[in-house]
């Protein structure tokens, strides 16, 4: 069985909150330099995933946050309205699929695929309903953080030995070393832009492959079958 992330792994994702942040750091250009924007927001942000979960609603409340912060509460209305705009235009953007991914999932037609994916649910569903790739996996999952137990839980749920399981994404926090821990396959495939929280020193382990592209993810599956 064959595991895919969705955001930047499928369609692009990070490119819009990095244009995103870019807009918010030139709302609040007359109180702070673009750098100390960048890096007050990212604190903001790991703080408030305890809270708010990953998703872009709360980067937007984040967002809030931190012009709250960074002015001394002296932001005015309209910019809080700005920021909650920029907010609303990133749930409506258009999914823009990665390069390779339609003949990847056209050369793995007939294995189980599982599209695992976390964040806003309602942000998550709009876009696998708007990939049109939906029909291609056994199932979707959609999960509030991607652990070796929440990855347990659904291998359990679908009778995959973890083994037996394979799971591909530009997140090597989230989709690769989870589940080489509970003893399947990651597969990290890189992505130009990946949000710092996503990162993570790669271990130095047979079950963990690095791929160039999702393109080569068809071979890779082979050569790990054949042994």
């Amino acid at each position: 069985a064959i595991g895919l992330d969705a955001d930047d792994t499928l369609w692009e994702n990070e490119t819009f909150f990095r244009v995103t942040e870019a807009q918010f750091a030139a709302l609040l250009a007359d109180h702070c330099d673009p750098d100390t924007v960048a890096s007050r927001l990212y604190e903001t942000e790991r703080r408030n995933l305890q809270r708010y979960g990953y998703g872009i609603k709360g980067f937007m409340l984040s967002m809030v946050q931190t012009a709250i912060e960074l002015t001394d509460a002296r932001i005015d209305g309209c910019a809080i309205a700005r920021i909650l705009e920029l907010g609303q235009d990133m749930l409506a953007h258009p999914v823009h699929l990665i390069e390779g991914v339609e003949d990847a999932l056209a050369d793995l037609d007939g294995r189980r695929l599982f599209l695992i994916t976390k964040g806003d649910l309602m942000d998550q569903e709009r876009k696998i309903a708007a990939s049109g790739l939906a029909e291609r996996f056994h199932a979707v999952e959609i999960l509030v953080d991607k652990t070796p137990e929440a990855y347990a839980r659904i291998l359990s749920r679908h009778g995959v030995a973890p083994d037996r399981f394979m799971m591909a994404g530009n997140s090597m926090r989230s989709d690769v070393l989870p589940v080489v821990k509970l003893g399947g396959h990651g597969v990290f495939i890189p992505h130009d832009l990946t949000w710092l929280a996503e990162q993570a020193e790669a271990s130095d382990h047979p079950r963990l492959h690095h791929l160039d592209a999702i393109a080569d993810l068809p071979q890779l599956v082979a050569r790990v079958e054949d042994g």
